[in-house]
């Protein structure tokens, strides 16, 4: 329950419960062998990607990455790009870890903390080549429709941390969801929308259909890709 003594920003924004579930053994050695490697530790001290990654290539910033078997495949298909993903869920830091390992990926590091506070206190301005959101929680019930991610604070952080032509790339599947978050953007005039005014995006081939998207897809959702770039 928020209180108005807790009505901070990241308060106010903040869209996830934390639903740790249970540790398999194979997700809580990972953790415990592969975190120095592809770890960070959350610190209010703003993050170094070219030390991080030992190199100068564009980052790719993804926002609960869930169990993180996109991210990781997105990771092993475009060598040349960073990627950062954070999660709350202990689970999936688990399961990427040990993907990333199996799939030789060194493109990739992982934070286990609240988005908004890392793009707050560790996140550059100008420093980022593409933000990822895919399948927010939609909250669906109107009463909740106020702890939904995407609103005018969101793109507030988000924006100033972009490089010119950066990119916003949110996907979901609940519609009522996309036709808001499609809304938000286009009246903000530091962004274009690439699939042109009004519109959402084909899919792009970079980013991989999930399980979670397939069955979504099966239950007649439709999915909607909005793709914005930074002025």
């Amino acid at each position: 329950m928020e209180s108005k003594d807790e009505g901070k920003f990241i308060r106010k924004i903040r869209s996830f419960v934390i639903r740790e579930g249970r540790l398999t053994q194979g997700q809580s050695r990972a953790i415990t062998e592969l975190w120095p490697k592809w770890g960070i530790e959350y610190q209010e001290e703003l993050l170094n990607f070219a030390e991080i990654f030992g190199n100068d290539n564009p980052v790719t910033l993804e926002i609960g990455f869930g169990m993180g078997h996109s991210l990781v495949e997105m990771a092993k298909n475009a060598p040349k790009r960073n990627f950062l993903g954070i999660e709350v869920h202990t689970p999936g830091i688990g399961a990427i870890l040990a993907a990333a390992r199996d799939n030789g990926v060194e493109n990739l590091r992982v934070i286990k903390h609240d988005a908004i506070e890392v793009l707050e206190q560790m996140i550059a301005l100008d420093s980022l080549d593409r933000l990822q959101l895919f399948f927010p929680d939609p909250w669906h019930k109107a009463r909740h429709h106020k702890r939904r991610i995407v609103k005018q604070e969101f793109l507030d952080l988000v924006i100033p941390r972009l490089k010119s032509n950066g990119v916003i790339h949110i996907a979901t599947d609940w519609q009522e969801y996309a036709d808001e978050i499609l809304a938000i953007l286009e009246v903000d005039e530091r962004l274009e929308n690439l699939a042109g005014k009004n519109c959402f995006a084909p899919r792009p081939q970079y980013r991989p259909i999930t399980k979670f998207e397939t069955r979504g897809i099966r239950l007649g959702h439709t999915v909607n890709d909005l793709l914005f770039k930074k002025k």
